[in-house]
C-alpha cells in the first residue's frame, strides 16, 4: 500500500451524514456490541468526536448481537448505524459489522469503554504511512490497575503473543488487543472464518501470512464499565486461541514433537544395540530398548499425520502461500514413498528371519538376540507405516490442481 495523504482525506464530518449509504468514507469504527448500555453512548460519543476533530470523514458502526437491555437504542441515539447480528460470537459480530462498514479503513473496538476511541485518529495516521494493519499495544501504553487479570497480564496474552512470533513471525507483541485499524481490503484479503474470541488470534495470523505491513502503537487499557460479568472465558477462549494456533501450525503440531520422538527413540536403539549401558547407578537394558522402539513408532505416527494435515489444508486452501510444499507435493511420487517403504520393510523382515532362523539352527534354545530382533522389527514396522502413509497422502492430494506426483508438462 502505497502513502497516503491524510490532508487529502479531511472534509467536514457532517457531510458525511448527508451522503448516500453507497458512498465509500474514510474511516468506519466497528463496535461489536451484546448488552453495553452502561458504556457504547460513551464509545460512539468518543470516536465521533475525534473523527470530526481530525476532519475525517467517518461513520460507527454497532454491531449488536443481541443486546436485551436497550444497548442498540442507545447507540441509534448517538448517531451509530445499529447492524444487527444474529449468530451469537465476537467473531461473528466483528465479521458483519466490517462487511457493512464503507469506510477503506476500519477501526475496531469493544463497547466497555476499556479503550479509549479518542485515540481512533493515531491508528489512521499509520495507515497514511502505508500500512495495512495497526495493532494496539497494551502492554506499551499502559494498563490501568484491574482493568485485565493477573493470569491474561503475565501468562496468556504474553504466551499466544510468543506463539504467534515464534510459529508465524507476526512479530506482534500484543496479540489479542481488542483495539486494532486495517483497510478493508486487507480484510477481504484474509478470508476470516471464526466465530468466537479467536478471530483475534485468526486476523493477525493470516495477516502474518500474507505479508500484510504491520504496526503497532501504544495505547492505554482502562478498566471497562459494564457492570456485569464479562463476555470472555479465560480458559474456554484462551483454549479456543491456542487450538487455532496449533491447527494453523502443523509443523508445530506434529512435525517437530513428532520428529523429536522419533529420533530419541532411534537414538536410544542404537544406543542399548551393543548391551546394557549404565546411567550412573542405573542399569538399562531390553526394558528400555522396547520404549525406544515405541517413541520412534509413536514419532513416525505423528510425522505421518503432520503430513496428511499440511496437505490437506494446502489442497483445501486453508493455508496460502506455502510455495516449498506446492513444489514438494508436484514432485513427490507415490512410487517413491512405495519404494522407500518397500526397502525399510524388507531390510527389517530380513534381519528379522535371519534373527529366527538362528533361533531355529540352535534347537530353539534361549534367544539371545532380542536386541536385534527388537532393531530389526522397528525397521520393518516403519517400513509397513511408510507403504500406506504414501497411499493415503496421494489420495489427499488429488484434489483441486495440485496433487502429489503432478507433472506441470502434462
Amino acid at each position: 500500500m502505497g502513502q497516503i495523504d491524510l490532508q487529502g482525506l479531511k472534509t467536514d464530518l457532517c457531510a458525511s451524514s448527508q451522503s448516500l449509504p453507497s458512498d465509500p468514507l474514510d474511516v468506519s469504527v466497528v463496535i461489536p456490541c451484546l448488552n453495553e448500555a452502561r458504556s457504547i453512548a460513551v464509545c460512539i460519543d468518543k470516536a465521533l468526536a475525534a473523527l470530526r476533530k481530525a476532519g475525517l470523514r467517518g461513520e460507527v458502526v454497532v454491531a449488536d448481537n443481541g443486546s436485551s437491555d436497550g444497548s442498540a437504542e442507545i447507540a441509534q441515539e448517538h448517531g451509530a448505524r445499529v447492524v444487527p447480528v444474529p449468530r451469537p460470537g465476537y467473531g461473528s459480530a466483528l465479521r458483519r459489522g466490517i462487511e457493512e462498514a464503507r469506510g477503506r479503513f476500519i477501526v475496531m473496538g469493544d463497547g466497555d469503554d476499556s479503550y479509549d476511541f479518542s485515540e481512533v485518529p493515531r491508528f489512521v495516521a499509520k495507515w497514511g504511512e502505508g500500512y495495512d494493519l495497526v495493532m494496539g499495544n497494551r502492554f506499551r501504553g499502559g494498563i490501568q490497575a484491574g482493568a485485565m487479570p493477573w493470569h491474561h497480564r503475565y501468562l496468556g496474552t504474553p504466551v499466544m503473543s510468543l506463539m504467534a512470533n515464534l510459529f508465524f513471525g507476526s512479530g506482534i507483541g500484543d496479540i489479542n488487543c481488542g483495539m486494532r485499524g486495517f483497510t478493508k481490503d486487507l480484510y477481504r484479503r484474509l478470508d476470516l472464518h471464526t466465530t468466537g474470541m479467536e478471530f483475534a488470534s485468526e486476523f493477525v495470523i493470516k495477516a502474518a501470512r500474507i505479508g500484510a505491513r504491520v504496526a503497532e502503537i501504544p495505547i492505554k487499557l482502562w478498566s471497562d464499565k459494564r457492570g456485569r460479568p464479562p463476555h470472555l472465558h479465560s480458559f474456554r477462549d484462551g483454549w479456543r486461541h491456542l487450538r487455532f494456533m496449533l491447527l494453523y501450525a502443523p509443523n508445530w503440531l506434529f512435525l517437530v514433537p513428532g520428529s523429536s520422538l522419533f529420533f530419541l527413540g532411534v537414538g536410544i536403539l542404537c544406543w542399548l544395540l551393543p548391551g546394557p549401558r549404565h546411567l550412573g547407578r542405573v542399569g538399562v537394558d531390553l526394558h528400555t530398548m522396547l520404549f525406544g522402539m515405541v517413541f520412534a513408532l509413536t514419532g513416525v505416527q505423528i510425522i505421518s499425520l503432520g503430513l496428511f494435515a499440511k496437505v490437506f489444508s494446502f489442497t483445501e486452501r486453508f493455508s496460502r502461500s506455502q510455495h516449498s510444499l506446492e513444489r514438494w507435493l508436484k514432485r513427490a511420487r507415490l512410487e517413491q514413498g512405495l519404494v522407500a517403504g518397500a526397502m525399510l520393510t524388507f531390510l527389517g523382515g530380513s534381519g528379522a528371519l535371519w534373527v529366527l532362523w538362528k533361533w531355529v539352527a540352535s534347537g530353539f534354545g534361549p534367544m539371545n538376540d532380542v536386541r536385534l530382533v527388537i532393531f530389526f522389527s522397528l525397521w520393518f514396522l516403519i517400513g509397513i507405516q511408510v507403504i500406506f502413509s504414501s497411499f493415503f497422502l496421494s489420495m489427499l492430494g488429488i484434489n483441486r490442481d495440485t496433487f502429489m506426483g503432478r507433472d506441470d508438462a502434462s
